[in-house]
Order: C-alpha cells, then structure tokens, then sequence
C-alpha cells in the first residue's frame, strides 16, 4: 500500500474525498489530511508519504509552496495538485516542481481514481526499478570480494601493457585461466549514457560502476557461450573483451556477430545502449594495447556516428572531404545574401549528412561548424549590423555532445540570421549587386570574366545589370574587376617572390605587358617598382 497525505482547507471537500475514493482498492492508504501547507509540512516531516493530494489556495503556506518544500526535500514523494485556479502560471510553477498531476475543480471520484491508478502504475514501476537495482548491488558488492575482480585487474595489465605478458599470464594461470591463440582482438565497450554524448545527473553517476558490472556479466556470459574469449573491466569502469582463437580465416566474422549480440542482449535486458570499438587484430600478446588503442580511439567517432553503434577498425577508413566542406561556406553565404532559406537549410542537411557519412573527430567537426556559424555572421553582418556572434554562441558549438546537437544550434543561428536579412530591407537590385561582388571575387582569375558572363550567372540583361550595379557600388563593372585584380596583385607582390608574367597569370591577365600598364595607372608606380619598396 502506498501512503497518502490529503491536504485542503475545506473541511467539507476533504471528508468527501476520504469517504468517496476507494483507497484501498487503489493500493493506496489515507495516513491523514491537513488544512493548509504548514500543517502539511510538519506531517511529512514525522511520517512520510509516498504521495501528497493538495489544493492551491490555502492560508499560512499554499499548495504552491508545500510543492516547492517536497521537490526540494522529499524527491521520492510524488504530488498531485487540483485546484479551482485555471491560471496557466500554476501550471508552469507545477512543472517546476516536479509535480505529478495538475487537476482543475470540480473532480469527480472517477476522475481522481484514475489519476490514482496512473500514480500507481509509476510508483510501482519505481518500486521494480529499485528492487532490480537492490538485487544488482548486492551481487556487485560481492564481486568487489571474489577472485574475479583479481582476474579483471590482470587482464588489464596484460592488455594495457604495463606488465610483462610472462608474468601476467602466470598470475593468471594461478586462478585457472588461459589465454592461448594464433590472432587477439581487444573489444572496448562503452554505455552511452555514461559517455560525453549526453548530461547525466548525479544519480546516473553512481549507477555507472553498478551497470558497467551488468553489462560485463553478460559480455562474459556470451563471450564464454562461443568459447571464444574473456570479458573483464579495467580501472575506469570500461567494459573490455580480449577475443582470441586458433582459426584466423574466421576469426573477423565471429567477433561482429559477438559484439551484435552483447549488444542487442544489454538493450533487450537493460534497455542501455552501449557503443563498441573492434580494435585491430595482433598475433603476439605483446602487443595488445595497439588492439586496444585502436578499439578506444574509434569510439570518438560516436560525436558524428551517435550511440548504439559498432566500430570495427579493420573495415572503417575515415574519409573527409576538406575541399568540398570549404565549397559549403560559398555557397552559405550566395544563399544568406540570396536570402534563400531553402537552399540554406539545403546546405547544412548537406554539411552534416557528408560529416556523418565519413569519419570525422570531434575537434575537425567543432573546428569546421564554427566556421560555419562565423561565415553566417559575416555575411547577415554585411546587410545588418546589429546581428551579433556571442562568445555563447561560439561555445555552444564546442560544449555541444555531439554533432546532431551542434547543428540544432547551427541552424537556429541559421534562422535568426535569415530574419536579421529580411529585417535589413535590401531591394533586389542590390542584393544582385552584391552577389555580383562575391562571383567577382571568386572569378577574377579568369581571363575570359566578362559582363556578359556575370550576367547570364544573375539571369538579368546588361543594361538593367550595369544600372543596379553602378547605382550600389558607385562603379562600373570594369573598374570594380581591376580593383579587385590589382588588390590581389598587390598582395602577391608583398607576399610572394613571384614573378611579373606569373603574377599576371594569377589575376586573370593574358598579357603580362597590359597587366604593367595597368598596375601602374591604377598605382603609379610598376609592379618591379612596388615590390621594391615593399
């Protein structure tokens, strides 16, 4: 039975819920009722309840305040509010504080049973959860005494390489356990929700040694059914298996099919999801911690591949695509400028399918989306100053568990960067001035870049073109191009020891003779003459 405290300042209403609700029946007992929230609070504090019934409005303490006092100081005791007030703000204080149900007067004795039953179902799912959790830690506290904790602390060391495998093997020996074969393989196994892909409160922290130990349990369970290895711990709770057999040619095939089963049995069993790292396969004892370093450092891939995953070193090669990454940010800025919100979106989908797809770090993918996020300052930044990059931003990206949660926080930037735009209230004309300006940029190397040419890119006739044009830059087309070429030049001639003719050809000049003529009416000075005073 589950203990119940009934608390409200009508007398009449509490003498009609106590004598109209079946409580027993329910599960439940009535261990008393109180008029207002300080009498409450006293009850609790001589006889706990596992579930408290309250109204709202009440003199000396309300229903509002009796919440707060149980969330923070009684968490195991579940509430239930019902209340003649409709305000919204009561519902919001409600969740605040953990309350179970929030139920508007009049309720009927139906009602209130079934919000009873619905507790009860909960609380006794509770009940199961801390009986299974009990039982668990009973036998781990009898692990922590027995001679397989010793097996799990050798194997350790023997696959770690801090102790000579000759004198490992022979402590281990001594308990009766072999490890013999032609080929070894080190499987790390990890539980997500202990992992830096997700926040765990402090509870989940001292769980974490006690599941570890389940999972272990069944790891050994499975892996001593196939004869095909042993499964310990090591010092920081990480569930190992050392796989080793005299049948090579096999040998790859069964560890997968293994590892799918531990899997699959730790979820169906525990409903944990655990990430496992193959590591590559060694035929000397020697060297088992490269197997173990390989099965370790590819489990840092679960910030792109997510959890519930199985890395096999052996038929993984991180790919990246550096270059087409870098397109991506062209084509970010075309789509903010553009203000084309569905390409956008387009775009990072793109970026975060192509990260997902290869094997890439945490630090390359961070790296990579703050380039992103500043590309998106930048350039809503050139249309309206007011849009700023916080350093909050920036973190965000960097603290963010993984790469889904970083790109919800890349596209919400996204988005209010796209209203930032639309607030500025560029006309169209100069927007395809200044995407003008970035296709210049772009393409100024190319001897054939021609108005013609910039035209057919923006859809629009020469004529409107050059309108616009001068009308937002204040220059023609031809004067905006050789500033752009001369800058770069300049550039070059600074930083370069390149020659005049090779020069030219990198600013999109055909003729090294009218690339000098040219430098020089826009300089005064020749390119020789330049990089001399440089």
């Amino acid at each position: 039975m589950y203990k119940v405290l009934l608390v409200d300042d009508e007398i009449l209403v509490r003498e009609a819920i106590s004598a109209k609700i079946q409580w027993q029946q329910l599960g439940f007992e009535l261990a008393g009722d109180c008029e207002n929230g300080k009498d409450a609070i006293e009850f609790l504090e001589e006889t706990p309840v596992d579930v408290v019934l309250t109204d709202i409005c009440m003199p000396y303490v309300d229903g509002m305040a009796l919440s707060k006092y149980i969330y923070e100081n009684m968490p195991q005791t579940t509430t239930i509010i019902f209340s003649g007030y409709g305000d919204f703000d009561y519902a919001k204080q409600a969740i605040q504080y953990k309350v179970a149900e929030y139920i508007l007067k009049p309720v009927t004795a139906k009602e209130l049973s079934e919000v009873l039953s619905r507790i009860k179902g909960k609380l006794d799912g509770e009940r199961r959860q801390e009986e299974k959790l009990d039982e668990l830690t009973k036998v781990y506290h009898n692990y922590t005494k027995n001679e397989a904790l010793i097996v799990s602390r050798i194997l350790s060391r023997l696959v770690m390489g801090t102790q000579a495998v000759e004198t490992s093997l022979h402590e281990l020996e001594e308990f009766g356990v072999s490890v013999v074969g032609l080929v070894y393989r080190v499987v790390t196994i990890d539980i997500d929700v202990y992992s830096g892909l997700y926040e765990i409160d402090d509870e989940l922290k001292k769980e974490s040694a006690l599941m570890s130990f389940v999972v272990e349990n069944i790891s050994s369970e499975i892996v001593d059914n196939h004869k095909a290895g042993l499964a310990y711990r090591d010092s920081d709770n990480r569930v190992c298996i050392l796989f080793f057999t005299n049948k090579p040619k096999e040998f790859a095939t069964e560890v997968s099919s293994i590892c799918r089963e531990i899997k699959d049995t730790v979820y169906q069993a525990m409903k944990l999801s655990v990430s496992m790292g193959i590591g590559i396969s060694v035929n000397k004892l020697e060297n088992l911690s490269k197997s173990y370093d390989s099965a370790a450092k590819i489990l840092k891939y679960r910030y792109t591949k997510g959890s519930g995953v199985i890395f096999d070193c052996e038929k993984l090669r991180p790919v990246e695509n550096p270059m087409e990454l870098e397109r991506n940010l062209k084509d970010i800025a075309s789509a903010v400028r553009g203000r084309d919100k569905e390409l956008l979106e387009d775009i990072l989908n793109h970026i975060e399918e192509r990260i997902k797809a290869g094997y890439v770090t945490r630090n390359r993918t961070v790296a990579y989306l703050q380039q992103v996020l500043r590309i998106l300052h930048e350039i809503v930044y050139e249309t309206n100053e007011n849009f700023k990059l916080q350093d909050s931003d920036v973190s965000g990206i960097t603290e963010a568990r993984s790469l889904t949660e970083a790109m919800k926080l890349i596209r919400n930037y996204a988005k209010a960067g796209m209203e930032a735009v639309s607030e500025a209230g560029y006309s169209s004309g100069e927007l395809q001035a200044i995407m003008a300006m970035d296709y210049i940029k772009e393409n100024y190397s190319n001897p054939d870049l021609s108005l013609n040419q910039i035209c057919s890119y923006l859809s629009i006739s020469t004529s409107r073109f050059s309108s616009i044009f001068k009308e937002a830059t204040g220059k023609t087309f031809m004067e905006v191009l050789t500033n752009v070429r001369m800058e770069r030049a300049k550039q070059l001639l600074r930083q370069t020891s390149l020659k005049n003719y090779e020069i030219a050809e990198r600013v999109g000049f055909s003729d090294p003779h009218y690339f000098s003529i040219a430098f020089k009416k826009m300089t005064g000075k020749t390119p020789k003459e330049y990089a001399r005073e440089i």
